[in-house]
């Protein structure tokens, strides 16, 4: 997380919704001979207390996970390059503006009996984004195919205990000055999700 308070005054509830809307990130704790890292899609419970995922049974964070571990999950959104000339006023540097948010706690294996509810879920939760597509669920597969590949995965849980947000979004610069930014990203940007980063420099940050 940036350093700078003033890229870090999200509330909690904002930074989880973040979180949530997202769905992906990228897992961590540290393994015997250095930090370990998977991909992987998540979603929150309802109060906002845990993550639910899975991993590959091969996965290194398995063999490490005979107890629970501290871990985290960072979550990357949009983000951009952000040029100097860009904000129209003299003797500016260049920087990067990005929204990330880290969620950190306990990371726990789940008896293989959890895994069916957790991976309904998981899908249910991305599925319904697709509407009015008929959502998927693991009923459409051929009997046996399920059962085979669950036993290639393993559920997890994250207990929360703490969750930080950086929202830097040019809200150290003045209004118009961050305005010229934010045209600078949607026009020009390097990075991703370009025209969600300008909205976020747009809507007032402070």
């Amino acid at each position: 997380m940036h350093p700078n308070p003033v890229y870090r005054r999200a509330e909690a509830a904002r930074n989880l919704a973040f979180a949530r809307a997202r769905g992906f990130g990228v897992l961590s704790v540290n393994g015997v001979s250095g930090p370990l890292m998977a991909h992987i899609p998540f979603v929150p419970d309802k109060d906002g207390g845990a993550v639910e995922l899975h991993l590959v049974r091969s996965n290194p964070i398995i063999a490490a996970l005979s107890d629970p571990l501290p871990a985290v999950i960072a979550v990357q959104g949009p983000d951009s390059y952000i040029s100097p000339d860009w904000y129209g006023v003299p003797d500016q540097v260049p920087t990067w503006n990005y929204v990330a948010v880290h969620l950190r706690g306990r990371l726990e294996r789940l008896p293989q009996g959890d895994l069916p509810g957790l991976l309904d879920r998981l899908s249910a939760r991305f599925e319904a984004r697709l509407l009015p597509k008929p959502p998927w669920t693991a009923a459409k597969m051929s009997d046996g195919v399920a059962d085979r590949m669950m036993r290639m995965i393993v559920p997890c849980r994250l207990h929360i205990g703490q969750i930080d947000g950086t929202w830097k979004l040019s809200q150290n610069k003045d209004d118009a000055v961050r305005m010229a930014a934010a045209d600078g990203v949607e026009e020009h940007g390097i990075g991703s999700e370009l025209a969600a980063l300008a909205a976020f420099m747009r809507d007032d940050p402070r």
